[in-house]
């Protein structure tokens, strides 16, 4: 009886967004399962290409002459029928194809060559002895006697020690298996991206807090698996910094591996280091399997691959592990839940806590989202009981306490005569500091050595060539865009009037690093930021090294501020708190304030207090003041009032439309003209804001306008994205336009 398969192809054209058929030759019939990718032969070239198996049936769906075969069973891990079920609701909220969502939902894509390591053992020690007296007889049989010798003084041998120290042949070898006095075994190996001793787990008491927390999450379990609910299934967990998060998750974690299910541990990729993982592999050592982009495409498949064969329960990673595929799935985990690299930036643009939801819906799991800054949104949630709440309002380490913050106005400083970079209050903390052999923190949130270049005497600035932004110096001669990667250098004189007077402006890690080390110079210091954390394992090393004592000053951007837990830190210096403040989106308040209160919390972690210096033009913001007095509350408060009275999330519910084409007037055209046809359509209540251009007008040589819409309902603003869908797909008017939608209820 022939097996037709229902096939999703990989193209991400909405227009072939839907099922096509196939037939599955009898000689891979065994191969063929729902969930796995095969290749076709597509259109009417029969070109080649993959395709995702959402259906396999005895029944053509259509004229059986004119079914093609498939043309091959792709080697690649396939996808559970939970996660197509998750790929499919994706593909329905964010608006992209099918294909899209499932690609997505395989963090593998394809099969990596599995590491194998053969062992010989000895299986009659009597027969081999006998085999070995003969062979030391004969001289043409050394080889042979090497290895007797050592198999039964060792009883046990690796390959790689038979053909490299041993250096017998494989002939050798055969020949020695076909007497019997040895037996082979093949084994797997895991590529273990985890190079590192354990220390072993010391069990810590639980304070009241933590306590309080662990049995208000946890007594919603049994009611999870029966029946549901964002108010049972969802939990926030609202602790200060250094309250002892982590502790609370392992708690749970191990209650729900006692039950037998799984979890997953949602980390922001700039945390995912060493020192942020190496606690939980102290406590569940084996059972944890870890995932983010450094590992090498060998290290991802086995750690994948140890998830789905069941020889890992614990998943650690940034939003792409949420995709494991774990068929006992029990908790997951988004440990510092307002970070925007929970956002995807690329098609589909989902939100790994609205997945979370969804998955665990699925699975009868819990949702646990850790902060000490929670999202505006989630806790808006929170305080409406949509969601749990739990609240650690104290340090859980013995003696310590939020540091003493002081707020320095740079504009005194400039009117005191000080043009450095440290205000008179820090260096004066920096002294100090060293003299008592403690460690400081400083934070930039920027990157690079100066801000842009431009030319003193006209004014021009360094543009990138290809994006209407201002490129940044690297390592004094090298100009870099961070929106396409050009890369040109330095020019000597002004490209528009042709002085010599162009130079750098503003304030970057490097120039930051040579005035610290010029101030102080017998100081040991560590700079931390993309450039000098490229390599694999470079943000391990500098971690690691700082943490052992190996410098006073770590330099460096928002990387260093994410969950690290250095005791000896005392002081933090935060030089630039204003520089996300002003960057033309509602939620700029929101990022400063969590900024500048995730750094402040590095400081007094350990036993000694400590002291945090913020350094800023606009000292009255109350992002600022809240941030300085470590009081969400107050900053919540302020912030969702002008959330309301502007109607921004999550007041209202938000979808992006961004047009980007090669032609300027065109692109501006199009948007202009959706907005047209979407205010003539039966869409009550929906606000417009726009068109107009996007804050990047230009990137990568396309021109970028875009259109704000709001509704008190997302589902409405769907129905809108999914009416303008149709339209373009009808319309033939704006081909050479790329529209992307993006729903934000954050």
């Amino acid at each position: 009886m022939a097996v037709y398969i229902d096939v999703i192809v990989d193209i991400s054209v909405s227009s072939l967004d839907r099922i096509f058929q196939y037939r599955v030759p009898e000689e891979m019939l065994d191969a063929v399962t729902v969930g796995c990718q095969v290749s076709v032969p597509f259109g009417n070239g029969n070109r080649r290409r993959q395709a995702f198996v959402v259906g396999v049936g005895n029944s053509p769906s259509y004229d059986e002459t004119k079914i093609k075969d498939i043309l091959e069973v792709t080697k690649a891990p396939a996808a559970t029928g939970q996660l197509i079920a998750l790929a499919d609701w994706m593909h329905e909220w964010y608006g992209c194809t099918m294909a899209q969502a499932l690609k997505t939902v395989l963090p593998i894509k394809k099969s990596v060559k599995e590491v194998k390591r053969v062992t010989y053992f000895l299986a009659d020690r009597e027969k081999a002895q006998q085999l070995l007296d003969k062979s030391r007889k004969n001289r043409r049989e050394k080889a042979r006697v090497r290895f007797l010798e050592a198999i039964l003084r060792e009883e046990h041998l690796t390959k790689e020690t038979v053909t490299g120290v041993l250096q017998i042949s494989s002939a050798t070898m055969k020949a020695i298996l076909q007497t019997g006095v040895i037996r082979e075994e093949t084994s797997q190996i895991y590529r273990d991206p985890v190079k590192q001793k354990l220390k072993g787990w010391q069990e810590v008491c639980l304070n009241e807090e933590q306590q309080q927390a662990v049995e208000g999450i946890w007594k919603n379990a049994a009611i999870c698996r029966e029946h549901w609910t964002e108010e049972s299934g969802i939990h926030l967990l609202y602790g200060i910094t250094g309250s002892g998060k982590t502790e609370v998750y392992m708690s749970l974690m191990e209650k729900t591996l006692s039950e037998g299910r799984q979890v997953i541990v949602l980390i922001p990729e700039i945390s995912l280091t060493l020192q942020t993982v190496s606690r939980f592999y102290d406590r569940f050592g084996s059972q944890i399997a870890i995932m983010n982009s450094k590992l090498s495409a060998g290290e991802r498949y086995d750690q994948y691959m140890r998830a789905k064969r069941g020889e890992a329960s614990i998943m650690i990673g940034p939003r792409s592990a949420l995709f494991t595929p774990f068929d006992r799935l029990g908790l997951i985990i988004i440990d510092e839940e307002h970070e925007s690299a929970y956002k995807s930036e690329t098609v589909p643009r989902y939100h790994a806590a609205e997945v979370a939801a969804r998955r665990a819906s699925m699975a009868g799991a819990l949702v646990v989202m850790g902060s000490a800054t929670p999202a505006v949104a989630d806790y808006q949630k929170a305080l409406d009981g949509r969601i749990g709440l739990h609240r650690m309002t104290h340090r859980a380490r013995a003696g310590s306490r939020l540091p003493d913050v002081q707020v320095v106005d740079l504009r005194k400083e400039f009117r005191m005569k000080n043009r450095g970079i440290l205000s008179c209050s820090l260096q004066e903390a920096m002294e100090h500091c060293l003299k008592r052999g403690e460690q400081m923190m400083l934070f930039l949130n920027r990157r690079g050595y100066a801000g842009f270049v431009s030319c003193r005497s006209c004014g021009y600035v360094m543009k990138c060539s290809h994006c209407d932004v201002s490129m940044t110096v690297h390592h004094h001669h090298l100009l870099k865009c961070h929106y396409c990667g050009s890369e040109q250098p330095v020019p000597r004189v002004c490209p528009s009037c042709g002085s010599p007077y162009i130079a750098g402006f503003g304030v970057g890690t490097q120039k930051v690093e040579e005035f610290v080390q010029n101030t102080f110079p017998e100081a040991r210091i560590l700079r931390m930021d993309r450039d000098t954390t490229s390599g694999k394992d470079d943000m391990g090393r500098i971690l690691q090294t700082f943490s052992e004592g190996g410098a006073d000053i770590l330099i460096g951007t928002q990387m260093i501020v994410k969950g690290h837990d250095f005791a000896n830190v005392t002081l933090v210096g935060i030089l630039a708190a204003d520089l996300s403040m002003f960057a033309g989106d509602y939620q700029s308040s929101e990022r400063t304030f969590q900024l500048l209160t995730q750094a402040a919390g590095r400081a007094g972690r350990g036993n000694r207090p400590g002291q945090v210096i913020i350094q800023t033009y606009q000292p009255e913001h109350y992002c600022i003041q809240t941030a300085a007095a470590q009081d969400y509350d107050s900053f919540y408060s302020q912030e969702i009032r002008f959330r309301q009275m502007l109607h921004y999330p999550p007041d209202r519910q938000m979808m992006v439309l961004l047009a980007e084409g090669e032609s300027d007037q065109e692109a501006a055209l199009a948007v202009k003209k959706l907005r047209e046809i979407a205010t003539e359509a039966d869409f009550d209540g929906v606000e417009f804001i726009g068109p107009s251009r996007a804050s990047i007008t230009r990137a990568r040589d396309l021109y970028r306008y875009t259109l704000y819409m709001k509704h008190q309902d997302s589902k409405e603003l769907i129905r809108l994205r999914d009416f303008l869908e149709g339209y373009l797909k009808w319309s033939q008017q704006f081909q050479n336009i790329y529209f992307t939608f993006d729903l934000r209820e954050q």
